[in-house]
């Protein structure tokens, strides 16, 4: 069978149609030979997000965004299309992440797989959406508590030098500078004292020697007299002051009980009497020796003396 020429061209044209949209498809990111699934994730911002971007699910790329568009319903809302060219499911409620790619700027979007066991995301569902929080972001949001704290520090030390003007007057400079100079004064002072004192310690440099060095022969002697207190039988010391208190206690009560010799001195009011009596015989002998001294010559004389009777004169003296 024989194909004409218009049948060739016909061939030829519509060929080159279709490879013109698959290309055109191709480069817009969508394979139509393939069996790629698409899904659908609304932002409120998609700032830095562009099409061919790459979607990847832990760290993998498993597609790109096709297409960023407003949803058309008024609410301002981006629409984004994920192209997704792998065959790894994941459930209905994994989620569509859009992050940071680094400093230089840029977005992508990550899928959260989760694992609940769910029903599997159908190609043209709608996956729910978060922002992670790039660098700059975290970087304003501590910035941000950081500058009011600076405003309010600033504002203080604003209001604290208008208030240290106030209070430096003229006056109280002038009592500052008259402080300063007084201070000034007291440490010339000082520095005077002190070579003064560097002075008086140089000249009585041998007696401050002396004087430590009897110091420390003090202390040496103080200290054998401690060694010596601390080697003392102190405990034995004291047991026997003990038993001597103790038997004094027993004598002491002894005599007050009127036992011994002393006791019964001490008790007896009929041995009392007797000595008084013996006292008061005595008193009279005494008395009459020195009276009748002529009666007791014989008996005080160291010789013999014969006995003579008293006369009667000395009888009546």
């Amino acid at each position: 069978m024989k194909i004409s020429r218009e049948v060739k061209t016909a061939i030829l044209v519509i060929s080159g149609i279709l490879l013109f949209i698959f290309l055109f498809n191709y480069l817009k990111g969508e394979n139509i030979l393939d069996s790629s699934r698409t899904y659908y994730a609304l932002y409120d911002n998609v700032e830095g997000l562009a099409p061919s971007t790459p979607v990847t699910i832990n760290g993998m790329n498993v597609g790109k965004v096709k297409d960023i568009a407003f949803r058309g319903d008024g609410s301002g809302q981006l629409q984004v299309t994920l192209l997704i060219d792998n065959d790894f499911q994941f459930s209905k409620n994994s989620k569509a992440q859009l992050y940071d790619l680094g400093l230089i700027g840029g977005k992508a979007v990550a899928i959260i797989p989760a694992f609940d066991n769910a029903e599997i995301a159908k190609s043209g569902s709608y996956l729910e959406t978060t922002v992670k929080a790039g660098l700059t972001e975290l970087v304003n949001q501590r910035l941000t508590p950081l500058q009011e704290k600076i405003e309010a520090v600033m504002v203080n030390t604003d209001s604290l030098l208008t208030n240290l003007n106030d209070v430096l007057d003229s006056e109280t400079k002038g009592n500052i500078k008259e402080g300063v100079a007084e201070l000034n004064a007291t440490i010339k002072s000082f520095k005077q004292t002190s070579m003064s004192l560097n002075r008086l310690v140089d000249t009585n440099k041998e007696s401050l020697t002396a004087t430590v060095s009897n110091f420390e022969t003090t202390s040496e002697n103080f200290a054998k007299l401690s060694d010596s207190l601390s080697n003392a039988n102190i405990a034995a010391t004291m047991k026997d002051l003990q038993s001597a208190i103790k038997n004094v206690n027993t004598i002491m009560s002894g005599i007050n009980n009127g036992e011994g010799s002393i006791g019964k001195l001490l008790k007896d009011e009929g041995l009392y009497d007797n000595l008084e009596a013996a006292s008061k015989e005595m008193e009279e002998l005494i008395r009459d020796i020195k009276l009748h001294p002529a009666r007791y010559r014989r008996i005080l004389s160291k010789r013999e003396i014969p006995y003579k009777p008293p006369t009667e004169e000395e009888l009546n003296y």
